[in-house]
């Protein structure tokens, strides 16, 4: 069974999409509808940046989103891709959306429109600058929650993503951040800030969650045709409300993706399609089963290249 992915922020680079943009005439009026739904030219800050612009959560995740869709635009237009009956669909974080958009749970335009609202929400709950992320390498999740029980009342940082076998995500201010980022080094512990502009997935985003409840709850989603899978239960939605709820809960609660994984594998999913921009997703699910067949779509040479 094949289940697809969609990548989320940290996958983003200058230039992405490119190769198809020039390849496939439609995608301007695709990345044009994109434009005019957003209110400023996403497609310039896509295929020109500048990366510190591109980095920029409010920009960041139409941009990804944009992109996900896109290829699956061509997907669906130039190969027999989506004749394939898939197990499930799940995105890291914001991929949520362009799952839920791919699935046709929400159209392209809702997706844009929430991701506008959720980046501007997300980047606004904490100044730009003073919040962070930062991943903890070789260490397994139980021992690094452990290590931020021991020293949150002096030093306040949160689990954001649990991504595979070795690799977990924090949150923070970036104060906060470093001095845990020494410890670690102390202990021997490999650690890398992430090129992100807040610290999602924690508690440090209550502001954006109060506005995403609102917003969110004012839009029509429709149960998907494909399961999706959600980050905050790491199982597939039951009904619309569902989604609803744990979209708001997404925004504050760690990203459930080892977990995921291991779902969809233990469902019978043994080959997973990482639909975006890089390859993050794919080397997360490597390190959590070696044992499944893993492809990523990202460029015109991947499309022609297709091999289910």
């Amino acid at each position: 069974m094949i289940s697809v992915v969609f990548p989320g922020q940290g996958s983003q680079k200058v230039g992405m999409g490119s190769d198809l943009y020039k390849r496939f005439e439609y995608s301007k009026d695709i990345f044009k509808t994109a434009d005019e739904i957003l209110g400023y030219k996403i497609s310039d800050i896509i295929l020109k940046g500048p990366q510190e612009k591109l980095n920029q959560t409010t920009y960041t995740q139409p941009a990804i989103y944009l992109i996900g869709y896109f290829i699956c635009k061509i997907l669906e237009k130039e190969t027999n891709f989506f004749q394939n009956k898939f197990g499930f669909f799940a995105g890291h974080s914001l991929g949520e959306y362009t799952a839920l958009t791919a699935s046709n749970s929400i159209t392209f335009e809702q997706g844009l429109f929430l991701l506008k609202n959720r980046g501007e929400s997300m980047q606004s709950a904490v100044p730009l600058g003073e919040g962070g992320m930062l991943a903890v390498l070789g260490v397994e999740t139980k021992e690094i929650q452990k290590m931020i029980s021991e020293n949150f009342d002096k030093n306040k940082c949160y689990l954001a993503n649990d991504n595979s076998n070795g690799q977990v995500i924090l949150s923070g201010k970036n104060t906060d951040l470093d001095i845990f980022s020494e410890n670690l080094k102390k202990n021997k512990i490999k650690n890398i800030k992430l090129p992100v502009s807040a610290p999602f997935h924690c508690e440090l985003m209550k502001n954006a969650t109060i506005q995403m409840d609102r917003v969110i709850n004012s839009q029509k989603f429709q149960n998907p045709k494909i399961k999706v899978i959600s980050n905050v239960s790491a199982s597939e939605y039951k009904n619309e409300e569902e989604i609803k709820k744990l979209l708001i809960k997404q925004i504050e609660s760690p990203v459930r993706w080892r977990e995921s994984i291991n779902y969809m594998i233990s469902q019978g999913t043994t080959s997973f399609v990482e639909i975006g921009p890089g390859k993050v997703l794919s080397g997360l699910i490597k390190r959590i089963n070696k044992d499944v067949k893993v492809l990523n779509i990202d460029t015109l040479e991947d499309i022609q290249g297709i091999n289910l």
